[in-house]
């Protein structure tokens, strides 16, 4: 079994200490055994269990998704299934965000489509004048 400081786990996992701080302090990872002099020491099932928070995170799950996935992955009763309604979830989310910035992109291209005037003043500019009738 290997030891590790925050420092290192951080280095380790490609995460900064801060945010294994973090994860402690929200209950994401349980607090660390602390030597005589005081320093946390983390072992591989906290790396393992910070490998898994990062991926999950660079999969878009939320902090709060993440501990969800990780209940189900301790929970006895818990079934395959269960996880799958949660990935479900998140692709629905996934998938109107995607619609979302579809139409944004839209709207931006129409919007530079219109400024064939660069050197106007900004005052007339068709992006800004756009901008500003959406927020009446």
């Amino acid at each position: 079994m290997h030891d590790y400081f925050v420092g290192q786990l951080a280095k380790r996992v490609g995460i900064n200490t801060e945010a294994i701080r973090y994860y402690e302090r929200i209950h994401l990872l349980p607090r660390p055994a602390r030597k005589e002099s005081g320093y946390r020491v983390y072992g591989e099932t906290d790396f393992k269990r910070l490998l898994f928070i990062k991926r999950a995170k660079e999969l878009g799950f939320t902090l709060k998704e993440v501990k969800e996935l990780l209940d189900l992955k301790v929970d006895s009763d818990a079934h395959c299934g269960d996880v799958k309604q949660l990935a479900e979830r998140k692709m629905a989310i996934i998938e109107q965000k995607l619609k979302d910035l579809k139409r944004i992109k839209m709207v931006l291209e129409k919007l530079i489509h219109q400024c064939v005037h660069e050197e106007i003043s900004s005052d007339a500019c068709p992006i800004l004048e756009s901008i500003e009738l959406e927020a009446e």
